[in-house]
Formats: C-alpha cells, sequence, structure tokens
C-alpha cells in the first residue's frame, strides 16, 4: 500500500511540475506529432503517405492544394485557410479513401 501511495504521489508531482499541459495534446504547434486535426492550433494535422507519421501543418493558401473536410480528421492535403474555398470534385471512392483534392480558391473577391 505505502508504494501505490508513493507512485500515486510521484505521479502527481510530474504532473503538477508540467507548466502548461495544454500544449502535450492540444494546441500543438507546427511540426508536432498529432493524431488529430483538433489537436493542432492550425487544425491541420497532416501526413505525405498511408505510411508517414502524422504532424501539424499549416492551412493551404489561395491556389494550393486542398482537401474537402474528412471524418478522420488526417489530411493529405490541408484543408484551405479562413476566407477561402476547396472547389473540389467530391466522389464517394474519394471520400472513402481521403483523396479528394481540389485548389483554394478566393470566391468572396469575386462577388462585388
Amino acid at each position: 500500500m505505502e508504494k501505490v501511495l508513493v507512485l500515486l504521489l510521484l505521479a502527481l508531482a510530474v504532473a503538477y511540475a508540467v507548466p502548461d499541459p495544454r500544449g502535450i495534446i492540444i494546441n500543438l504547434e507546427e511540426g508536432e506529432l498529432c493524431l488529430n486535426s483538433v489537436q493542432c492550433k492550425s487544425k491541420c494535422c497532416h501526413r505525405d503517405s498511408g505510411l508517414s507519421l502524422s504532424r501539424c501543418a499549416p492551412k493551404a493558401r489561395e491556389s494550393s492544394e486542398c482537401s474537402a473536410f474528412t471524418l478522420y480528421g488526417i489530411y493529405y492535403k490541408c484543408p484551405c485557410e479562413h476566407g477561402l474555398t476547396c472547389e473540389v470534385d467530391k466522389t464517394i471512392v474519394g471520400s472513402i479513401t481521403n483523396t479528394n483534392f481540389g485548389v483554394c480558391l478566393d470566391t468572396g473577391s469575386s462577388r462585388k
């Protein structure tokens, strides 16, 4: 029983020593490993291939390749920055395989 208490106190001391725990699981910076886009400040958890590790990445800029929203939370191409839309031909197969890629366009600038 004493050993369990010592381990519990040790675990609490380590947890208390972490200055800001939000950066461990959420609010991750670009380049940090992630499991889902919710964890990243940019809201894009990106991987290059099915066998690569996912890392937080910046959102796609205008005229860059992009992905439509995915339920998986991991992208091969990041979604567009705020104010841009990803013009993509969505297909059922592309939705399942996460390969619905398009181009980020600013649709608001053409409306005047």
